[in-house]
């Protein structure tokens, strides 16, 4: 009887979060299905540590590869592998073996909010704010269903590339990319790979 409730309960759950609007953390796993399946545009810019952008591709249906070394044998006599720097990514069939520089995926239909500036970003210790448990409690909750916040991209040494802002935004970690980061931006998928970055709550930027 407890296993049938506790059946039942997990089914009414996943309902009920499938049928919340704006769910990106749903948008950004039917996103990855959708790709795998038929592709997704996307536009793969490169820089250099710079912020310089030295080379652009763009196609009907990219995939990202990580790529696993071994590492030499464990206590039982098995060999064990481990995430490598170096990403393929393979564009209409034609590959490119990357590694090192910053590269943004960026999917067909998004853009930059080129018109942003930060000029100014501060707490505000009224309300939950001040509750540091509470907020980062909510916010962590909030994320999962997206929320208005401007993403900051810039190189590895610091210089400013790109700003986007989006009323929905989620981010992830993918498990099998290295130094990856999956943003979906008002249903768009980005990809950020090596580099510095910062996802902003509007609220905090004058």
């Amino acid at each position: 009887m407890k296993k049938k409730l506790s059946a039942l309960l997990s089914v009414v759950a996943i309902l009920v979060v499938m049928g919340l609007p704006g769910c990106s953390f749903l948008e950004s796993k039917f996103n990855s299905f959708k790709g795998s399946l038929v592709g997704v545009s996307y536009t793969a810019d490169f820089y250099d540590n710079y912020g310089a952008q030295f080379f652009t591709a763009s196609g009907d249906k990219i995939d990202i590869d990580g790529n696993y070394v071994d590492d030499g044998y464990d206590t039982e006599g098995n060999i064990t592998s481990s995430l490598s720097s170096v990403i393929t990514i393979t564009i209409d069939g034609k590959e490119i073996e990357a590694c090192g520089n910053t590269v943004i995926f960026e999917e067909k239909g998004l853009s930059p909010d080129i018109e942003f500036s930060l000029t100014d970003v501060e707490s505000d210790s009224s309300g939950l704010s001040g509750l540091t448990s509470i907020s980062k409690a909510i916010n962590k909750f909030k994320n999962y269903f997206g929320k208005s916040r401007v993403v900051v991209i810039q190189s590895q040494l610091g210089v400013p590339i790109r700003a986007y802002s989006g009323d929905d935004v989620y981010w992830e970690i993918p498990d099998d990319l290295p130094k990856m980061t999956k943003l979906m931006i008002d249903g768009k998928a980005l990809y950020i790979h090596r580099a510095n970055f910062e996802i902003i709550d509007t609220e905090l930027i004058k």
